[in-house]
């Protein structure tokens, strides 16, 4: 096609494109991509112009071949044959006169011939395309507007184009003299490249990280986001028969939807455990259900990561003294709001070692809150199923001008680690948070969902700078 096109200029302009497009038998739009490339090239030149015409609408169409639908009602009504049930047609043949109603005494109104059409007026203005408007309101035409150019030749206008190559090859450098390069612009800058942004959940993550490192924590494997109900609440000692458990609080997996393996001989201590008690309690007092503790679930928190962690130590003999942190996604099943959502990043360290007590886990929440940067807590008195004594803690916060939860703690229960097989003068203190809230107090993010998930903004992300807390 550029070829019919370049020989066809070569003899004189084009003035209509269309008619070109006709002459040459291809469409027109293709005609019209085939002269914007050879026009980008200077090859040819372009000036637009444009036409416009009635055409008849497939109704349109109809009337032409068949007549109007009130001079076919008008026709009926002549002959004495079945009338056409349209509605159109017949309020536009009254309308016009063709036919009218005629009461006679005692009867029903009759259809009768009014003043007789010379012509069938409809049909004749669409043959002629005059009553545009009249035509257009009753959908019977339209009106098309075809855009075409002038073209005729470029300043770089020849009988073939080569083609200019752009990249630089052994190939193109060996046969130099022949090819053809495109221009380069040597003193433009280019488009400024970025590289990729870091997430300001994963800053404060960072952050973190090389807090808990640098008090001596050592990081636990957190790449099991599936768990089975055993580690996520049995091996914690929370009841089979807790709230929690519920769909309405769990996520729950289908498939597979319950676990295969286990240690035994663990299992039979926490069961027991359950049931009867040990290490100075009497337990739930109520059955251990195993069907339930085999159940798949998304974890509802990384204290089931904690568990397995405190059951391998165990395990070591002799026992060593160990501080553990985690960093890691949660799921729960609960409304979403501002606040809240479905899954969110739980940080957890723990630290296992003789004759702990209170004032140790009091003296590690400080030690880790004041090197983010809070350091009015208050501790308050909590329950928690798995830590006996239980702590909420609270930090000011200097925006709110208010106290606000940062986070949980407690001393895990002797329930809870005398089934794993520590010493019994071995304590460990825990403590918990989520990694949202104190990012959202770093970045001023009111709304959770601004901060993560599919509604999170992209623009903060890329000018968010990173976190280094004091």
């Amino acid at each position: 096609m550029e070829k019919l096109i370049l020989e066809r200029v070569a003899i004189g302009d084009i003035e209509d494109s269309s008619v070109a497009a006709e002459e040459l038998k291809v469409e027109h739009q293709a005609l019209l991509g085939v002269v914007q490339s050879l026009w980008t090239d200077g090859f040819l030149t372009m000036e637009a112009s444009s036409r416009s015409w009635l055409s008849p609408t497939p109704e349109g169409e109809d009337i032409l071949r068949n007549g109007s639908p009130e001079y076919r009602i008008y026709c009926a009504v002549r002959d004495g044959t079945e009338v056409p049930s349209d509605k159109f047609g017949f309020n536009a043949a009254m309308k016009k006169g063709w036919v009218k109603f005629v009461k006679e005494e005692g009867k029903k109104k009759k259809l009768v011939l009014g003043t007789e059409p010379k012509t069938d007026t409809t049909r004749e203005a669409l043959q002629e395309l005059r009553e545009e408007r009249e035509l257009i309101t009753r959908k019977l035409a339209t009106r098309v507007t075809l855009k075409y150019f002038k073209i005729g030749r470029g300043p770089n206008f020849a009988m073939r184009r080569v083609k200019k190559v752009g990249d630089i090859s052994a190939e193109t450098l060996k046969n130099w003299e022949t090819v053809e390069f495109k221009d380069y612009n040597f003193r433009t800058l280019g488009e400024r490249v970025s590289g990729g942004y870091v997430q300001p959940l994963l800053k404060v993550r960072a952050e973190f990280r090389k807090i808990l490192m640098g008090m001596g924590f050592e990081e636990m494997e957190t790449n099991l986001w599936v768990e089975s109900s055993f580690w996520n609440f049995d091996a914690l000692f929370q009841p089979q028969s807790h709230p929690a458990r519920d769909a309405h609080d769990t996520f729950f997996v289908k498939d597979p939807p319950r676990t295969l393996e286990w240690p035994a001989d663990y299992y039979e201590r926490v069961r027991e455990m359950h049931e009867k008690g040990g290490a100075g309690s009497i337990g739930h007092r109520s059955p251990f259900d195993d069907a339930e503790a085999r159940k798949n679930l998304l974890r509802t928190h990384t204290t089931a990561v904690s568990a397995r962690m405190l059951y391998q130590l165990a395990r070591t003999k002799p026992f060593k003294p160990a501080r553990y942190f985690s960093i890691d996604r949660v799921f729960r099943n609960e409304s979403m709001d501002s606040t809240h959502l479905c899954e969110f990043h739980q940080v957890e360290g723990l630290v296992a070692d003789y004759d702990l007590s209170l004032g140790n886990l009091i003296s590690t929440i400080r030690t880790f809150f004041a090197k983010i940067g809070i350091t009015q807590l208050r501790f308050k008195p909590a329950f928690n199923p798995y830590t006996e004594p239980s702590m909420e803690v609270f930090g000011y916060h200097p925006d709110l001008k208010k106290w606000t939860e940062i986070g949980n703690s407690g001393m895990f229960r002797p329930e809870m680690l005398a089934p794993m097989g520590l010493p019994p003068n071995v304590k460990v203190i825990a403590w918990g948070l989520s990694l949202e809230r104190p990012t959202m107090i770093k970045y001023r993010i009111s709304n959770i969902r601004d901060l993560f998930g599919h509604k999170a903004d992209l623009n903060r992300t890329k000018a968010t700078p990173m976190c280094i807390f004091p």
